[in-house]
């Protein structure tokens, strides 16, 4: 059979992604009930392939995998035989020869779920691959939207902070975009990849003008360990610019919509009370 895999959102069309968040629907109802299990992965074998460090994004594919019935393998690849000299080709193999069903991966490296959904027969999830992209959060934060505003056309949605090294931004204006809403990214210019020209975003480096009339206010967590000291000079002067606080969000549309894909650095990149008004 022909696998299929889920690696860029920018490969996917406006009808796959209606299709996405339309079929999430009866899921939310799945999750609110009492009991929990379907048996619709009954017999089919999922492996968690994180080779990067994740509590939310792990534990929801491990929720989900098991909810649905199937038989879910957490590899602990700190353990692997990766730390024993033996190359990602090779562990990918003898994964291979198991004869998975799926295989969720999560990398440090850009590209990697791709050249591993060549060596495979399974289908292929990108759970984030370094800076590249992030496909299933943007599904998840498209699906936020969704619920809130019934529809794409017309919303005007902020991203805001470190899009250089966001996998999480690049998978939002892929699929938002494409969903038919406009988009504008605010940032430091160290922090605004050289490629954006490519996207269909419109760049502004000043908070207030870029957030003028957003409905929707999508902050990102500054990667501290990547970029404090080299792109900007340090949290306090980042927060006095860009950090999201009420009067920055007061630039915005009245009953702006404030999103954050988590972990938050709070005091940074999002005023610790506005993070908690909900």
């Amino acid at each position: 059979y022909k696998s299929y895999h889920l690696i860029e959102s920018k490969k996917l069309t406006k009808k796959e992604i209606e299709c996405f968040l339309n079929e999430s629907e009866k899921y939310i109802k799945f999750n609110k009930e009492k009991y929990k299990k379907s048996k619709l992965l009954k017999g089919r074998s999922i492996f968690n392939l994180f080779f990067e460090d994740s509590t939310r994004t792990r534990t929801s594919f491990e929720v989900a995998a098991k909810r649905l019935g199937a038989d879910l393998i957490n590899v602990a690849l700190k353990d692997s035989s990766i730390n024993k000299g033996e190359t990602l080709l090779d562990t990918m193999t003898t994964i291979n020869s198991m004869n998975p069903d799926v295989l969720i991966v999560r990398h440090p490296e850009a590209g990697i779920s791709k050249k591993i959904s060549r060596i495979v027969k399974a289908c292929v999830i990108n759970a984030g691959d370094g800076s590249h992209e992030h496909p299933t959060q943007a599904l998840l934060d498209a699906l936020t939207i969704k619920r809130k505003f019934k529809n794409f056309d017309g919303l005007k949605i902020a991203i805001c902070g470190d899009i250089l090294h966001s996998r999480v931004a690049r998978s939002n204006i892929e699929i938002l975009s494409t969903l038919g809403s406009s988009i504008n990214v605010i940032g430091p210019k160290s922090l605004i990849p050289k490629d954006i020209k490519y996207l269909k975003v419109n760049v502004f480096h000043d908070m207030k003008k870029g957030l003028n009339n957003c409905d929707i206010v999508m902050m990102l967590r500054i990667q501290k360990e990547r970029i404090v000291g080299t792109h900007i000079p340090n949290e306090k002067e980042y927060f006095k610019k860009y950090g999201l606080d009420y009067k920055k969000l007061s630039y915005a549309k009245k009953k702006a919509f404030v999103m954050h894909p988590g972990p938050m650095n709070r005091g940074v990149e999002i005023d610790t009370t506005l993070a908690d008004d909900i």
